[in-house]
Parts: C-alpha cells; structure tokens; sequence
C-alpha cells in the first residue's frame, strides 16, 4: 500500500449543550481530521486533543504542528508503511501521543478498507454492540442534574459518570443515588482535582457503592493513588496516568488501580490499546472505554474497540446526539442502551461530504 498523500483538515462542531469538567468548559470543539491517501483506498483518523492544554499537554495547534514538520513526513519518507509499523516510525518524536494516534488510525483505516477488513475484527471485538454509559458534566445546581440524569436513563443510557471537583461531589453523588436507586451503575470522575490531603474527604464517597473514582490525584502521581487505595473503599480508575502499556502494568502491580480507563488517543493510537487491554486482562483488571467527545469517525473506532473481551464496564461510548445535533458521519443511535458496533471495511463508515464541508475551517494538503 503506497501511501500518496495526507489532509490535516480542521472542523468546529458546536455542543449541544456546554459541557463541564474541573479543568473547564467546553461549548465547542475545534477538532483536527487526518486523512491518508493511499494507492488502493483512503484512511481517516481523528486527533482528540482539545483547543488548550488543560486535559493533557497536547492541544490542537501543537498536534497539526507535529504532524505537519514531523510526524506525516516521517511515515511519508518510510516507504509504504503499515500501520503496525507506525508506532516504530514515530517512536523518535517524544511525546505528541494523540497526534501519532490520529495518523496511525488514519492509515490503520486506509489498510483495513483497502483488506475489505473491520476495524472490530482487527482488533478482536467479540461483541456485535457494546453497552453504553454517559458523562455528565459538571452542573449549576443540584435539580439541573438531576433532570439530566433522569433524560439520558430515559433515553437507555446503561451507566452514569458524574464529573466532580472540590465542592461539587458527595451532595450530587448523594442526590443521585437517592433520586435514582442502588441499581443505578454510577461512577464519578474527577480529573486530578484532588491531592491525597483529600483522602478523609474522598472516604465519603464509599457509602455511595460507586463502581469506581477515576483518576483522582494528578496524572503523575502514581504513588498518591497507591496511598489513596490504602484509605478508601471506592475502587480507583487511573485514566490520565496511563499512557502505554508498561504505564498500566506499573500500576497494576503498585496497586494503584483497580480499572483503567482506555483512550486510544491518550495512549498513541488502538494498536497500544489494544496492548493496554491485553495486560490489564492477564491481571484480572477490567478496562472499558473513555471518550473525547469523538465524531462519529472517532466513535465508531471507540466501539471497535470497546467489543473487546476485557471491556466488562460500560464506556463513554454515547450516541452521536449526546454531544452533537449533527455529526460528520452519519450518526450513531442508541438501541436499548447499546451501540452496534460497525462491521464494513476500515471504521465501517466515512464522512459525509456535505456536512464535513459545512463544519471546516481549514485544510492542509502534505505529501512527500
């Protein structure tokens, strides 16, 4: 497969409704595309850094910056590559983890399509739909959560996540667990906004029988939640902290966690999530899969994945409407709480031309 070229196209897709975490809120994503051309199919791969470094280091401009100076030139002058030996072409560029992951998954997909092959199969899903849960974000008020709550179980939503922060947790977590009833699958994230100081505080959490805590002292802070493990009995979900496959395995035998949340752009790319997956299985740790607020380009790989033997826990696989009025792609729906995961060559499903037209700022052409 020769590779002829590469798009860096960027998109703005308006939220349906602001959506808030401990780091900041969002009311629209300004999203970088990379498409590959090849000598037998197209490929194409979504970037999941956000405008500003806030969840990670990486942010938009930076990400288009790296591929265009570094990354795409490098896999344009390898020769025909395939996407297994992506990663190895770029290992020399430090860090940059969610621009590799989106210009692995752009050629993963080209070489998929191109095999008449899924990306579901690829990466050995043994489900046909995968459960799905919703994040909820952070709200003004107690009522207003509830009411949104109540909208995405009513809708078919089969777990909720509760972000949360110094002065917005235990009472919400409580509000939701007396409106909707133990049955209810809750968990709560809290994006490194607290530091162990906060373990007595965390503690009141237990009560609540939440399925875990994700990622609750900063990313680097390993230790921390080895500590914070010791001192609570919610389990601990390490998200930012795990970057690769040996990242996971470190943890898991620190016993600084007991789930891990997969991002593929977090980790650079679905082949290391895959390799994250397969660790965390041999350790009897479940995984399920976070988001980014993805296009359907980007979710559709996320349910891929998430079809996967060892994601036992619902992910952050919404529908498309959950965050977008109207996706690039055509958009996923909800069906009694499941997404089906796609099964035609490649992600199963491209853009469609009229709407991505609509939504693009700008678009840059590389080749070698």
């Amino acid at each position: 497969m020769k590779l002829t070229g590469v798009e860096l196209r960027r998109i703005s897709m308006p939220l349906v409704a602001p959506f808030r975490t401990s780091f900041g809120t969002q009311t629209s994503r300004d999203i970088l595309l990379v498409r590959v051309t090849t000598d037998a199919a197209e490929g194409w791969g979504e970037c999941v850094a956000m405008t500003d470094p806030l969840y990670s280091s990486e942010y938009v401009d930076a990400a288009a910056d790296v591929l265009r100076r570094f990354l795409v030139p490098a896999v344009l002058a390898a020769g025909p590559p395939a996407a297994h030996s992506v990663a190895g072409i770029l290992a020399p560029f430090k860090g940059h983890r969610m621009a590799k992951a989106a210009l692995e998954m752009a050629v993963l997909d080209a070489e998929l399509r191109a095999e008449g092959r899924s990306f579901g199969r690829e990466l050995g899903a043994v489900r046909d739909r995968v459960p799905c849960g919703v994040s909820v974000g952070i709200m003004d008020g107690v009522p207003e959560l509830l009411d949104a709550v109540g909208g995405y179980l009513a809708e078919g939503y089969v777990r909720i996540k509760l972000k949360i922060e110094p002065g917005w947790d235990v009472e919400p977590v409580r509000a939701v667990r007396e409106r909707f009833g133990d049955d209810l699958l809750l968990q709560v994230d809290a994006n490194t906004a607290y530091t162990l100081g906060d373990a007595r505080h965390l503690a009141r959490l237990d009560p609540f029988d939440l399925l875990l805590i994700e990622q609750p002292l900063d990313e680097e802070d390993v230790l921390g939640h080895v500590e914070l493990a010791r001192r609570i009995r919610t389990p601990i979900c390490l998200d930012e902290s795990i970057t690769s496959a040996r990242d996971a395995a470190a943890a898991i035998r620190l016993g600084a966690c007991q789930v891990v949340n997969i991002k593929p752009g977090r980790v650079g790319g679905y082949l290391e999530a895959r390799r994250i997956h397969d660790v965390c299985a041999a350790h009897g740790i479940p995984v399920w899969c976070g988001g980014m607020l993805e296009t359907g380009l980007g979710r559709a790989a996320n349910v891929a994945l998430a079809a996967l033997p060892g994601f036992t826990l619902p992910g952050d696989t919404s529908a498309s409407g959950r965050y977008y009025a109207s996706d690039v792609t055509e958009p996923f729906v909800l069906d009694d709480g499941h997404l089906v995961v796609p099964t035609g060559p490649g992600l199963g499903l491209a853009p469609v031309p009229d709407r991505l037209a609509e939504v693009t700022t700008a678009t840059e052409w590389l080749t070698g």
